[in-house]
């Protein structure tokens, strides 16, 4: 088994004593204080994530925007320069190497970020079919990531000297402010938490003087460091896919409910014919959500049964919900069993059957 990597701060994870697992190849913080207490602390104050395992990688040269437009799922030429956009990049057969935000700098400059284990196979499969003079560049360790969510996460950011006024999926470019010294960092009105959010891309050598000012603020008012523990429980709230749960090279866009992530109309992307095929007939399974009626809790894998006991789906992801305090989980559902909104199913947890209602998430209201 290689080695885990560790990110650029991990020792001050260690002095504020985080709790690590394995994520993605790397080292990760899942929680300091607890998962429910870090989760609501993102709901009801701010909260910040250390995700520097997310990839990063740039695209450049004459034409870079044009080659991403072709090639990833998503129509990024309705978005302007200062503009970021979810997008997929698939297989020929419609499945989901990787979901990833392209950030749109210029006609001329691309900057991606993939997820961790994702990142050199989405580096490679575009790098395959890129025209002469067009350059894809992994910058997995050139920048960290910290995620700054919560209502009162603008509130962090302005005490830094950021900018907070800006649109959803908008970025910019500027100084934050530790001390008597400033680094550059990225801003993007992004996150994965159903929350109003930013994340702060600095570069990795700064890392440690920036993550410090900003869980300074962070504490001042009233939030907490929080790990992967709480940033699956809230995606999971929301009804965000992740990528190995909801979407995998065997799952497609249409089968995960990830359709608006694609631009039906445009000429040309990775997987296109298999994808428009698909929706024609329609997939064979839907993504749903499902909410315990019953005392228990779904997890991944559990097997999604009717009353009589005929299997008719899988979760994909369970989980405790600190917010509506019962369990929930995402599953994909066989559309020949005519399961649906409002349907109950069961779910087999270790031999238990757990009622379940079907819903579409999310879960929770969204203030993003």
């Amino acid at each position: 088994m290689s080695e885990l990597l560790a990110g650029p701060i991990a020792d001050r994870h260690a002095a504020l004593g985080a709790s690590f697992a394995a994520f993605g190849g790397w080292d990760m913080p899942v929680s300091y204080a607890g998962t429910v207490a870090e989760h609501t602390a993102v709901r009801e104050a701010v909260g910040i994530f250390d995700v520097s395992h997310l990839g990063k990688a740039l695209v450049a040269g004459a034409g870079a925007a044009e080659f991403i437009n072709a090639t990833l799922t998503a129509d990024l030429a309705k978005i302007r320069p200062g503009k970021a956009q979810y997008t997929l990049c698939c297989n020929e057969s419609g499945g989901v190497i990787d979901d990833l935000i392209t950030y749109l700098v210029g006609d001329e400059e691309v900057f991606l970020v993939p997820n961790a284990a994702n990142t050199a196979t989405v580096v490679a499969a575009l790098a395959a079919v890129a025209p002469d003079g067009i350059t894809i560049t992994d910058q997995h360790r050139e920048y960290a990531v910290f995620a700054v969510q919560g209502p009162k996460s603008a509130d962090v950011l302005a005490a830094v000297g950021l900018p907070t006024d800006m649109e959803y999926m908008a970025f910019a470019d500027a100084d934050l402010t530790a001390g008597d010294t400033t680094f550059p960092v990225r801003v993007c009105r992004t996150g994965y938490t159903g929350e109003k959010g930013f994340e702060v891309l600095p570069r990795w050598a700064d890392a440690g003087p920036v993550f410090d000012a900003l869980l300074e603020q962070v504490r001042a008012f009233g939030g907490q460091p929080a790990g992967l523990g709480a940033r699956d429980t809230l995606r999971t709230e929301m009804g965000y896919a992740l990528h190995g749960h909801e979407l995998s090279t065997d799952i497609t866009p249409n089968q995960a409910r990830s359709g608006w992530a694609v631009g039906w109309d445009k000429p040309a992307f990775f997987g296109r014919d298999a994808l428009l095929a698909e929706k024609q007939s329609g997939p064979a399974r839907r993504l749903y959500g499902l909410r315990a009626t019953g005392r228990g809790v779904p997890r991944a894998d559990c097997e999604v049964r009717t009353a009589d006991g005929a299997t008719v789906g899988v979760c994909t992801s369970g989980t405790f919900s600190p917010t509506l305090k019962q369990g929930i989980a995402l599953a994909l559902i066989d559309t020949a069993s005519g399961i649906t909104k409002g349907s109950e199913v069961v779910v087999d947890v270790r031999g238990r059957a757990l009622p379940c209602e079907v819903v579409l998430p999310p879960f929770v209201e969204s203030h993003v």
